[in-house]
């Protein structure tokens, strides 16, 4: 039997106004909202916590900035090494800088920059791609959808307690 939980359609139907309301604006002005989304989805992955919304944005950003070292690293490696041992002394090194600055600037290394700088990765492959509006809507549609959650959240209240039956 399928359960209906009243506290999560109610949130669903104010983050529905949220994703609406933001799709709109984007497509006004012609933004790609998936760095935006991405920011908010992750937000929900870490349990609403308000705490890890600097790091999801921020990284989001670095990720992103990341993907605009290929063309003059590659570009300068290449004669010396070929441009598929370019690309992946890049990855390497990024991949690296993520894993060993994370211990000292969390916000900026971390496993959300690791993740847009995948993204943006196969993003470069469609039309219009532009890492710059990307971060862009990162840190701005990013924000302002991570704190449409939290307003959300205040509004609705929190959810309620279920005692687990055996």
């Amino acid at each position: 039997m399928i359960k209906f939980d009243r506290h999560a359609l109610i949130f669903g139907l104010y983050l529905l106004v949220l994703v609406a309301v933001a799709q709109y604006i984007a497509d006004h002005f012609k933004f790609p909202l998936w760095p935006a989304y991405m920011c908010m989805i992750f937000f929900f992955v870490d349990h609403a916590d308000p705490k890890k919304a600097p790091h999801i944005v921020v990284g989001g950003i670095a990720g992103i900035a990341g993907i605009l070292l290929f063309a003059p690293v590659i570009g300068f490696l290449a004669p010396y090494i070929g441009a598929e041992a370019s690309k992946i002394a890049l990855i390497l090194a990024l991949v690296y800088a993520i894993v060993a600055l994370n211990p000292s600037l969390p916000i900026i290394f971390n496993s959300y920059a690791f993740m847009f700088l995948t993204v943006s990765g196969l993003a470069l492959g469609t039309p219009e791609a532009n890492p710059y509006k990307w971060m862009v809507v990162a840190g701005l549609g990013g924000a302002v959808l991570i704190a449409g959650v939290m307003a959300i959240g205040k509004i609705v209240g929190p959810a309620p307690t279920h005692a687990v039956a055996d």
